[in-house]
């Protein structure tokens, strides 16, 4: 059955989108069936890879059923979109927004925050990875996410308040999805370090307090440096186009290597 990880931080800005997008691409690259669940209302990650998808098959896809469509019919294979082989798209929009409001016919919250985790079940055996790409808010999509979850990656910016993101969104999956929601499996695999600019001494010195509160041994070795050409997926979505391209997927490599690794350990 699929290992599902969430990618999370409390403070927006700190490239959850872009590395959980990035090390699902690699994963799918390594004939790891693989599924990115958008459940984020900006759908930004939905974006880059119909970007991508663009790029593969020179053809612009529209999709009719969101994600939210999908949980309003009881079955979430309806908005599976195939990106390339081995690599599936649960894709999201604004509508989206509306998915706490939708929850509120289920009364009991508890049993809202695990309504989502019933949906995602049918698809565990047909991938080796689900990766969950989420808002940087406190939520019923936060909690949802969460809960359904074997694993997290907090993705943090060499930044202090994304350190500070950090360090609330840990203590929240112990504090609420652990020991209120009694998350059945969910454990952080890692803290995966983002550079905001490549040698800048609050950088090296917010990696090392990093270190320091969180325990060198959860902080991954491979830290995500400063790359002009993850900007331009945006806009392109992801290309393999020349030696800046094949610098960024080198990268991306080593991470997923890594991510794998921690799994298995």
């Amino acid at each position: 059955m699929a290992q599902i990880v969430t990618w999370g931080n409390f403070k927006g800005g700190t490239g959850k989108t872009t590395n959980s997008t990035m090390v699902a691409n690699e994963l799918a690259n390594r004939r790891y069936r693989t599924l990115l669940v958008d459940m984020d209302p900006q759908g930004n990650a939905t974006n880059l890879f119909l970007k991508t998808k663009n790029y593969l098959d020179n053809e612009v896809t529209v999709f009719d059923t969101t994600l939210m469509a999908a949980i309003q019919a009881e079955d979430l294979s309806k908005a599976v979109i195939n990106i390339k082989n081995n690599l599936d798209l649960l894709a999201s929009s604004a509508d989206f927004s509306l998915f706490p409001r939708f929850m509120e016919s289920v009364t009991n919250y508890n049993e809202r925050v695990m309504y989502f985790s019933s949906l995602l079940e049918p698809l565990k055996d047909k991938y080796d990875f689900i990766l969950i790409d989420i808002p940087p808010t406190i939520s019923l999509i936060t909690d949802s996410a969460l809960y359904a979850s074997d694993w997290c990656v907090i993705v943090m910016q060499t930044h202090e308040r994304s350190l500070q993101g950090a360090e609330a969104f840990l203590r929240y999956i112990q504090n609420e999805v652990i020991d209120t929601f009694h998350a059945p499996t969910l454990d952080v695999l890692g803290i995966l370090p983002v550079l905001l600019k490549n040698g800048a001494p609050v950088d090296v010195s917010t990696l090392e307090a990093a270190k320091e509160i969180f325990g060198e041994s959860n902080i991954f070795e491979t830290t995500i440096r400063n790359m002009e050409r993850l900007k331009r997926y945006d806009l392109t979505g992801i290309t393999n186009d020349d030696m800046h391209d094949k610098k960024v997927l080198k990268v991306y490599n080593n991470v997923t290597e890594e991510f794998i690794n921690r799994l298995e350990e």
